[in-house]
């Protein structure tokens, strides 16, 4: 969890900024997981929600103790506890009207993403805790998901295990295996 003393004053943002955010960038290079041409796992941790933080307090001039705690209240849901994986996860079409049509097609999307560390069973996300992001017509292009581990799911991705994910949707089914430098991000976020 983040904490205030965790964010920088936004006269010290200003000045760290460019290298924090080359930083972020970095480090967020190995928290994205394409899955097939239109899908994409953004995966959070508490570096990333610390980025969005500090932006936020950047753009809208931030510095009250109460607005900043609600800021937090915001981003510390995303960062990983030690026992699960949690992503931004984004249906991505260029074409506005492709997007609108398969946006209507891909109703559930966001409950047939699994991941599946190698010799366990695949684990299917709990989907947009925060509120509902679909409606009887069409999902969302966003969703917020949490991917909830077992110990021994734990146990074998710290030894290294391989890690698949895909999406088992009637019109969007792939599946992949996690590149290992990504593999070896996500296992940092596990206890």
């Amino acid at each position: 969890m983040l904490q205030h003393e965790d964010l920088f004053s936004l006269e010290k943002y200003a000045r760290v900024r460019p290298e924090f955010r080359a930083k972020v960038m970095a480090h967020k290079k190995n928290r994205q997981l394409p899955i097939g041409a239109h899908a994409t796992l953004y995966f959070e941790d508490a570096l990333t929600m610390q980025y969005q933080v500090q932006e936020m307090l950047r753009l809208e001039r931030m510095f009250e103790p109460e607005p900043i705690q609600d800021e937090l209240d915001v981003y510390n849901p995303l960062i990983p506890d030690g026992h699960n994986w949690k992503a931004t996860f984004m249906v991505e079409y260029g074409d506005v009207d492709e997007r609108r049509r398969m946006l209507a097609k891909l109703i559930g999307i966001e409950k047939k993403v699994w991941l599946q560390v190698e010799g366990c069973d695949k684990v299917y996300p709990i989907a947009n805790e925060d509120l509902d992001r679909e409606t009887e017509d069409k999902t969302s292009a966003v969703h917020f998901l949490r991917f909830e581990l077992t110990p021994q799911m734990i146990a074998a991705a710290k030894g290294g295990a391989a890690l698949h994910a895909g999406i088992d949707h009637a019109h969007y089914r792939e599946a992949i295996t996690v590149p290992e430098a990504v593999r070896a991000s996500l296992v940092t976020d596990l206890k």
